[in-house]
């Protein structure tokens, strides 16, 4: 039931109604205002990341982040749109698309009103995510694989980010786990992260929770995880964790797309007799 709900609202979010018969839209061309970046595609394919700087009858000039110069007609233009990101020795880097989470832990970052990542954790965990306004948002996920009998298992996570400054962000959440054997558990956050969207430090701390007939136990759990971004497609990650009785260190990188963002990484547990690592491996795809 989850999982069909689940399939649901990603239909819905994604789904957009049929287009109706009749001439393209004409695609509006504007001098871009100071400090935006453009993305400017052609119909025969060419893309570009720069500046319309220009407009004349027919026609206009286009300034790329390498600092050449075009000179487009307008009739040859497929699209043209602002894009968030920012110049590194004259080439573009667009901004992380999953800016919103480390691995797994989430960040103090929030999602914008309206948008919304499909991702999978482990290859065997999706789970949604939807802004409902700029600072809140909500989300579900469930096992694609889990033991035969009894309720489906899920998740809820709900998060309000609290705070946001120029280098800070916060934000408060739970991560609500239902039907897992007899037992609902989870952990309610609160995370801090301070930086840029390309090299920053979150901290979090929580307390985790296990909710079952006769017993109601929790411990606290200290999080600490850091991002650094080496090239245009590649950013290093880590996220780490303390608790009673251990913790458990990860690292790896996440792999920068348009949208689609992939992360690859090891995951070790502390307070074992033996060194074991586990790996970690994460698809997020933004709507």
């Amino acid at each position: 039931m989850v999982g069909l709900l689940i399939t649901s609202l990603v239909v819905a979010l994604s789904s957009s109604p049929s287009p109706q018969q009749g001439p393209p839209p004409t695609v509006a061309i504007a001098v871009a205002p100071a400090g935006d970046t453009q993305e400017l595609t052609l119909k025969d394919g060419t893309r570009a990341i720069g500046r319309v700087e220009t407009i004349e009858a027919g026609r206009f000039t286009f300034r790329t982040t390498s600092g050449a110069v075009m000179s487009v007609e307008t009739d040859k233009v497929q699209s043209l749109g602002t894009v968030s990101g920012r110049v590194v020795a004259g080439d573009f880097w667009p901004d992380d698309s999953n800016p919103t989470r480390l691995f797994f832990a989430p960040t103090g970052r929030a999602l914008k009103r309206g948008e919304s990542y499909l991702g999978v954790y482990e290859i065997m965990l999706p789970f949604v995510q939807y802004g409902i306004t700029d600072r809140i948002s909500v989300g579900a996920g469930t096992p694609l694989i889990f033991g035969s009998g009894g309720d489906t298992p899920f998740w809820v996570t709900p998060k309000v980010q609290v705070l946001k400054a120029k280098s800070t962000e916060a934000a408060l959440g739970v991560i609500h786990f239902i039907n897992v054997g007899d037992a609902n558990l989870g952990i309610a956050y609160g995370v801090v992260t301070q930086g840029s969207a390309d090299s920053a430090i979150t901290v979090g701390a929580g307390y985790a929770y296990v909710r079952d007939e006769g017993s109601d136990d929790g411990s606290a759990v200290v999080m600490f995880g850091g991002e650094h971004r080496v090239s245009r497609r590649l950013k290093l990650v880590t996220e780490n964790y303390a608790f009673d009785g251990g913790g458990i260190l990860s690292g790896g990188v996440r792999f920068l797309g348009e949208r689609l963002s992939v992360d690859l990484g090891l995951a070790s547990p502390l307070g074992v007799d033996v060194f074991v690592a586990f790996p970690v491996i994460n698809f997020v795809w933004k709507f």
